[in-house]
């Protein structure tokens, strides 16, 4: 098969990585990709943002499928282009991208049919809004509406922090993604990130990960888009994995179907294990990042046949197997990210690190230029290891870590540290 594969992350170079691992595989392009990427795929400087130029290379080079990382185009109606086209693609429509691309849409599904989730309410003003907090009182949490790369988000642990981020949202700090504002519950327990494959009626659970969301050690600094995770988190019991299917997958697959806005793609919760039972606080409508890294590195099928069934509804009859050893990656980043830092600055060792046992290195915001490896984006590099245990798998990565040569990056020095804990408790 010929495959173009759309993003330039870390999640799509290790969607890149497996893909080309398929015997399916005859030609895999990227779009735009980065120079790790460059390594599985031939990249192409397509506009993945204009619709007609993407179809009219799928045309010329016979694409049978298209793979799309991430969600901008996907809440963008790319698949729906696709579609019409006549050219298989995995992913929601822009219909049922919803569930990401509006905060308010997911909790109001989540009303109707009954998925458990947190109280909330909806604003397009900054009154409302403010007088709903201040009966509310704090911690509480407001979003941004739309997508806001992964920023929009701010858990208000004080009155005075929830009103600075209504204002911040309301002045135009997201754009539109902050034109209508949503304020939830905040739900306090341990935050896991489930996955699950569906072609509109079917759901499949991958397996479970967990992300490290603040920026610092210790769970400390504003909110990033992930500086590490690691799978499968202990913390999802067969009990609990049961009640999120059952509780909130299933039901959210039923009732995207039943408003006929069938979900086909990757369906990724949220959800805060609480002491009332598993909550949803967000869905994605694609892989997350740096989750996918510790997904492909412990899926033992070929993932092109998983996609092809979500695309064709034959998910029924389907299963994946995953290599039981646990997978951690940690996020480097420009010093500065989440807010101002530096481009273009030199990243060595590379080679040297991948050469410890069980790593391996997905790059995220790089550029090749002159034989060497730049920085060129806040997420930088994905170290990635396995391991018998997550201890192990760790010490590995950091390991790799160690042997990279980036004054200019930094990175979290306890990614799995819950894992870690769990595993020398007697």
């Amino acid at each position: 098969m010929n495959i173009l594969l759309l993003g330039s992350g870390g999640r799509e170079h290790a969607l890149a990585w497996k893909i080309a691992a398929s015997p399916l595989l005859t030609k895999l392009w990227c779009a735009p990709g980065n120079a790790g990427i460059a390594r599985e795929a031939e990249c192409v400087a397509l506009d993945i943002a204009d619709h007609a130029a993407v179809i009219g290379f799928c045309k010329a080079n016979a694409v049978d499928l298209v793979v799309v990382g991430p969600e901008t185009p996907l809440a963008a109606g790319i698949v729906d282009d696709l579609d019409r086209a006549g050219i298989r693609a995995f992913g929601p429509s822009k219909l049922a991208a919803r569930l990401e691309g509006s905060k308010g849409f997911t909790k109001a599904l989540c009303s109707e049919f009954a998925i458990p989730t947190g109280a909330y309410g909806r604003f397009t003003n900054a009154a409302d809004a403010l007088a709903y907090i201040r009966a509310q009182g704090a911690p509480i949490v407001v979003k941004a509406d739309g997508l806001a790369a992964g920023k929009g988000v701010v858990v208000a642990q004080s009155l005075r922090e929830a009103e600075d981020a209504v204002a911040m949202m309301f002045d135009g700090a997201f754009g539109t993604a902050g034109t209508e504002v949503v304020i939830e519950e905040f739900l306090s327990g341990r935050e896991i990130s489930f996955f699950a494959l569906s072609d509109g009626d079917t759901a499949m659970a991958l397996a479970t990960a967990q992300d490290h969301k603040r920026v610092f050690d210790h769970d400390q600094g504003p909110n990033t888009g992930g500086m590490g995770a690691y799978s499968p988190t202990p913390f999802v019991t067969d009990n609990i994995h049961a009640e999120i299917m059952a509780k909130i997958i299933q039901p959210t697959v039923a009732g995207m179907k039943a408003r006929g806005t069938p979900f086909r793609g990757v369906l990724y919760a949220g959800v805060m294990l609480t002491a009332d039972g598993p909550k949803l606080f967000e869905y994605n409508v694609r892989f997350g990042d740096p989750e996918c890294q510790v997904l492909m590195i412990r899926m033992m099928s070929d993932i092109v046949p998983a996609m092809l069934a979500c695309c064709d509804g034959q998910l029924k009859n389907f299963d994946l197997r995953w290599y039981p050893d646990p997978a951690l990656t940690v996020v480097m980043a420009a010093k500065g990210y989440p807010g101002d830092y530096a481009r273009g600055t030199r990243i060595e060792g590379l080679d040297e690190a991948g050469k410890v046992e069980g790593t391996e290195i997905f790059q995220a915001g790089t550029i090749a230029k002159e034989g060497r490896i730049l920085a060129n984006g806040g997420r930088v590099l994905n170290v990635c290891a396995s391991g018998k245990t997550v201890t192990e798998a760790q010490r590995r990565a950091y390991q790799a870590i160690d042997r990279i040569n980036w004054p200019e990056g930094f990175c979290r020095r306890d990614i799995g540290w819950q894992a870690v804990e769990r595993e020398r408790a007697p």
